[in-house]
């Protein structure tokens, strides 16, 4: 149901509890990414300050707030947290928000929600060790394929499913391949190559080349702003997963924008 058939005051109330979901799964993703690369259970323990390793009560742990009211640092032993606990679950809760506002109540504004919390662990992750988890990579191929098996018109959403997973997985190896024998090295990992082909399940063909020349606009920026001057390589994945998101949400109708200009 779209979001504008609520009464002005139901719909704010969905909104504010879409932000409030996507900043509290945005804080388990953020938990469960750092344990991932500390080689960590991340679904075993309770959590923990990373500095004094003190059991965090539940009032340490309400998204934004608690990071604000105790001013980025451990309650138990004053050491600074880290901002990106705080912002990581801003933008999970302006995501969710967002997919409400475009999608309405709907299964795919869940899709896209539980997706974006794929994207998001597979960015962090990216961001600390360079790498992309298959695993992670799957479980987006799962979401899709769940939907997909509930979803109506199966044979349409395969065939434009598939069609965008080998156009933007092939183009982008085809690319990378290219660039590692001009530049001599690898220029991009197969971690991209397949986090792209798990994404053109989503977007299809069309709204799937929108999506690469974002991630290379985004990447760019990324490396210029963030990477500049330090000498070394700076992961392609945020930018992918950054990207996906106003395609996900918009992708069609700036694709059928676009080409309505030559009709």
């Amino acid at each position: 149901m779209p979001i504008s058939m609520f009464p002005p005051a139901a719909a704010a109330y969905l909104l504010f509890v879409a932000f409030v979901c996507g900043a509290c799964i945005g804080s388990f993703v953020n938990c469960a990414a750092l344990r991932l690369v500390r080689g960590e259970g991340f679904a075993r323990g309770r959590s923990h300050c990373p500095a004094c390793g003190h059991t965090l009560a539940a009032r340490d742990l309400v998204p934004l707030v608690s990071w604000l009211f105790l001013r980025g640092k451990c309650r138990y032993c004053g050491a600074p947290v880290s901002a990106r606990y705080p912002a990581t679950e801003l933008v999970s809760g302006l995501a969710w928000l967002s997919a409400v506002w475009v999608l309405g109540l709907t299964a795919a504004a869940l899709r896209a929600c539980l997706l974006f919390g794929i994207l998001l662990a597979l960015a962090l992750i990216d961001l600390d060790t360079m790498e992309l988890p298959d695993v992670l990579v799957a479980a987006g191929a799962a979401v899709w394929a769940l939907f997909w098996a509930l979803g109506p018109d199966r044979l349409a959403a395969l065939k434009t499913g598939v069609l965008g997973a080998l156009a933007l997985g092939g183009s982008l190896l085809v690319l990378s391949l290219i660039m590692d024998r001009l530049l001599g090295r690898e220029s991009l990992g197969g971690g991209d190559v397949k986090l792209l082909a798990m994404l053109g399940l989503y977007t299809g063909p069309a709204a799937g080349l929108l999506l690469i020349i974002l991630s290379c606009i985004f990447g760019l920026l990324f490396a210029f702003f963030l990477a500049r001057g330090k000498g070394r390589e700076f992961p392609f994945g945020p930018a992918i997963a950054l990207a996906a998101w106003p395609v996900l949400l918009w992708g069609d109708a700036i694709v059928g924008w676009y080409w309505g200009l030559f009709m």
